[in-house]
């Protein structure tokens, strides 16, 4: 039987207040992570030295043929219009379902050029050395599907609704000069799960991410930050996609995950450690007369003859439809891999060629797509993502 609209709310608030556990929260505090927002204008784009959202979406876009330098600036002032109202709150310009825009939740859109969109815009020598396909590793397993790119579309919130809302509206403004290429989406803890500031786990259940740089670090800005020509502001970007074998992962015991990161798997700390952030002792000898971190460890290999980071990683984990799983596989999972440096020759590269020799870790681990993006600098109002291009 259907209950009147007066006594369907006496039910239920009578039910509410008989019934034990039932959140009291007020609704205001739920609605603190759909409100809050980030700044979209400002010297560097939002999404790189901001707190990672839960959620993110990368799609990358092959200009049309005919796009010409003044398609190109017209599709960036659009752009640049459209995501920084979606990151206050407020609907695209065009926008056919501005309710779903309502909701914000710490939306950022960050913008990447590909070498082509750069040379379109503004001639051959406005391309930096660095913004080409990244080297040939003996590891990788490229596949054109999730490789390459014109223009990247950043889009990161803690609502994946928002998230899903805002591409959408981004790539209907892009469609008349550039068309998808490839789109992938990752996740982190839910926000609100643990603590700020805790380093995010990878599918492997590994800590990801503890040696990096921090936007407090006094060489954060030298390691991240531009400062030459029109990418005075920006960074560079590398879009790594690397497919994870949890199922053979599954095979290894826990002194063997260790072995192979350096690290151990519950708490992160070095196998030389008591804490996460504790500095590994690679001179430190087992009783047996090893190396207690092995040199063919994952934490070995990343470490350079400077022990100091030279990128900030911001990576999200992905678990895709097992298409792709292999006989017998069950999953096709794995992390969306970030790298932002001021030189990706510089920053980049020489920790990876390390890694390419001799990881271990990379028995489990597969790169199936690759990408280099110039993020150029952030924009006051008035302006557009990439102005400093024309």
């Amino acid at each position: 039987m259907l209950l009147g609209g007066a006594a369907a709310g006496a039910g239920v608030a009578a039910l509410t207040a008989c019934t034990p556990g039932i959140d009291e929260t007020p609704q205001d505090s739920l609605l603190d992570v759909g409100t809050d927002t980030i700044p979209f204008f400002g010297t560097h784009q939002a999404g790189i030295a901001t707190p990672p959202q839960a959620f993110a979406t990368f799609v990358a876009l092959t200009l049309r043929n005919e796009a010409d330098a003044e398609a190109i600036r017209r599709m960036l002032q659009v752009l640049t219009d459209d995501a920084s109202r979606l990151a206050e709150g407020r609907g695209a310009l065009a926008d056919t379902e501005p309710e779903l825009a309502r909701t914000p939740a710490r939306l950022t859109v960050t913008l990447g050029f590909g070498s082509a969109l750069v040379r379109r815009a503004a001639g051959r020598s406005a391309v930096p050395s660095w913004l080409k396909p990244l080297p040939s590793f003996g590891i990788d397993d490229l596949d054109d599907r999730w490789t390459g790119g014109d223009l990247l579309l950043h889009v990161a919130a803690d609502d994946q609704v928002t998230v899903a809302h805002a591409v959408r509206m981004l790539l209907k403004t892009a469609r008349a000069t550039a068309l998808p290429k490839w789109r992938q989406s990752g996740f982190r803890r839910s926000r609100g799960s643990e603590k700020p500031g805790t380093t995010m786990r990878n599918l492997f259940g590994q800590v990801d991410g503890t040696v990096n740089l921090r936007p407090e670090d006094d060489d954060f800005a030298s390691g991240v930050w531009n400062d030459e020509g029109w990418m005075a502001g920006g960074t560079s970007c590398v879009l790594r996609r690397i497919r994870m074998d949890l199922d053979g992962w599954d095979r290894l015991d826990t002194p063997g995950r260790d072995q192979a990161m350096g690290r151990r798997q519950s708490d992160g700390a070095p196998l030389t450690g008591e804490h996460e952030f504790d500095e590994p002792d690679f001179e430190a000898m087992g009783p047996h007369g090893f190396s207690v971190i092995p040199d063919f460890s994952h934490i070995a290999r990343a470490r350079g003859d400077d022990p100091r980071p030279t990128m900030l990683r911001r990576s999200f984990n992905y678990d895709d439809d097992p298409v792709d799983a292999g006989d017998g596989g069950i999953t096709d999972a794995g992390l969306l891999f970030l790298a932002y440096q001021r030189d990706v020759d510089e920053g980049f590269v020489p920790v990876q060629r390390r890694l390419d020799e001799l990881d271990l870790l990379n028995q489990w681990t597969t790169p199936v797509g690759s990408a280099v993006f110039a993020i150029p600098p952030g924009c006051q109002k008035g302006g557009f993502i990439g102005d400093t291009l024309f």
